[in-house]
């Protein structure tokens, strides 16, 4: 009699998406406005119009930008908007925030873009680890886009997986 072992996780059903296998190439930049104000505090319109006229935006190509003030001043939104229409040739992509609001974002768009219909009554496991800055919020939005179709939903490794939903 041998005693055999099978690797039950290999054979299983399950099938695991790894929001890291979406993660889209590219710098992430912050751009912080602080130094176009005047004292880091007050945008004086004039200046700021020609400060972005005279700034070289191609060195932004292919970049995800979030322009963000690390100062107290209050931005107006045509501010945000003009740094906008100078960034856009260049970026991929661009929000007012953080980078964490950054990654957001992309991921909401990627999501958003998924093609799920291949996971229908299937066992579907999140992978939880990751090595890329993968927001929590993109699991949640994976989550709800795969519950009107996966048969089960779970969060980890196959070997350890926290189950989350089942139909």
């Amino acid at each position: 009699m041998t005693d055999q072992i099978i690797n039950r996780v290999a054979n299983s059903k399950l099938i695991t998406l790894n929001l890291e296998d979406y993660y889209p190439k590219g710098d992430r930049l912050s751009f912080d406005i602080k130094n176009w104000l005047y004292e880091g505090l007050v945008l004086q319109e004039k200046n700021f119009r020609q400060a972005i006229k005279n700034y070289n935006w191609a060195i932004h190509q292919d970049q995800y930008i979030a322009i963000t003030c690390s100062t107290d001043a209050i931005i107006p939104v045509w501010a945000y908007t003009l740094l906008t229409i100078a960034l856009e040739p260049y970026a991929k992509k661009i929000i007012v925030g953080d980078l964490e609001q950054l990654e957001s974002s992309i991921y909401q768009d990627i999501i958003a873009n998924l093609d799920v219909t291949q996971y229908k009554n299937k066992p579907i496991i999140i992978k939880g680890c990751a090595n890329k800055p993968i927001p929590k919020n993109a699991y949640l939005q994976l989550t709800i886009k795969l519950i009107p179709i996966a048969k089960s939903i779970m969060y980890g490794e196959a070997c350890s997986s926290v189950p989350l939903f089942k139909r």
